[in-house]
């Protein structure tokens, strides 16, 4: 049993007959730009991503695959007169090939925090610093994520209700819960967001230190992914879980372990990093906005921040609760 959301839409957002078949794609002739073709897209894949090889070695890989393309050429002049030396001249050339990727990229940014000038001399080292907060435009993020036809059966348009042979009810994925199937009532009942598509936002953050700035700061990653994909395609595929944001943790002296101030500050600096890193979704939490989705239709669609799923330390910082008391 679904709830009565997800109406397909033109790309205007007017609400489509029923039955009414999806637009084919358009691809680019070249699906694999900028890379010349799958092959060399995967040696950049396996190489940078996988391998994480260093230049020199990358280097070295292609030096020998070119001297193997003349040998062959050489041997073989009539049919292989066109083979080229490999499919990068050097590291360089791979690394920019992978700098130039457009198609479906949500770049990274940077917001800086400002230093309040009234502050005194005095003032401890961690209230003088800008901190930097690097982060992926989240609208953006969803909409590469709901345009991807990877997950067209593996993607949920409605909430539903499970179940078994028993009549028994079974929770499974997401929009199975009770969260997903009441706000698409609330949905249903405004004249305003009839019809759209629910879209729950799912948040994540670890204690995972990826970066150390230069002795007063260290980044966490926030995580993103969408209620509409399955368990199953968020367990299996890399890109229904994106990291969005890498989040400023201030670090001081162990003077200020238990300062109260600086616990406070800490905090405000986690909160308010998460809240500007996600007011380009603002908009589409009061009125909706058109999306392609997986199966190729358009959906008038409405963002809502669902859950955040995060270890003890970072409960801390978002409910701003005392650490460690029993």
């Amino acid at each position: 049993m679904y709830a009565f959301s997800g109406e397909p839409c033109d790309k205007d957002g007017v609400t489509l007959p029923p039955d009414t078949p999806a637009l084919p794609r358009h691809y680019p002739k070249n699906q694999w730009e900028p890379f010349e073709g799958e092959a060399q897209f995967r040696l950049a894949d396996l190489l940078f991503k996988d391998v994480e090889m260093s230049q020199g070695n990358i280097d070295e890989l292609l030096n020998i695959w070119s001297l193997y393309q003349r040998q062959v050429a050489r041997a073989f002049p009539e049919p292989c007169s066109s083979y080229s030396d490999g499919p990068f001249g050097t590291h360089a050339d791979m690394y920019s090939t992978i700098d130039s990727i457009a198609d479906g990229s949500a770049p990274w940014g940077c917001l800086q925090t400002v230093v309040d000038p009234t502050l005194p001399g005095n003032a401890p080292e961690w209230k003088k610093v800008s901190y930097q907060v690097w982060y992926r435009d989240p609208d953006t993020v969803i909409a590469n994520i709901l345009t991807n036809a990877e997950f067209a059966k593996d993607f949920d348009v409605a909430p539903y209700v499970h179940l078994d042979g028993a009549g028994k009810r079974r929770w499974a994925d997401f929009m199975s819960g009770n969260f997903a199937w009441q706000h698409a009532v609330y949905i249903s009942l405004d004249n305003c967001t009839k019809g759209a598509m629910l879209v729950p936002i799912i948040l994540g953050a670890d204690k995972t230190t990826v970066s150390v700035a230069t002795g007063h700061v260290e980044y966490h990653p926030l995580y993103l992914s969408i209620g509409n994909i399955t368990n199953a395609a968020r367990r299996a595929h890399r890109n229904a879980v994106i990291p969005i944001g890498f989040l400023a943790i201030p670090k001081a002296d162990r003077k200020y372990d238990n300062d109260n101030d600086f616990r406070v500050f800490k905090k405000q600096l986690y909160h308010t990093s998460i809240a500007a890193i996600l007011q380009s979704l603002r908009p589409g939490m009061e009125q909706p906005v058109v999306r392609q989705c997986p199966d190729g239709h358009f959906r008038r669609i409405i963002y809502d921040l669902a859950a955040f799923i995060a270890d003890y330390p970072e409960q801390v910082y978002l409910s701003g609760i005392v650490q460690g008391w029993c």
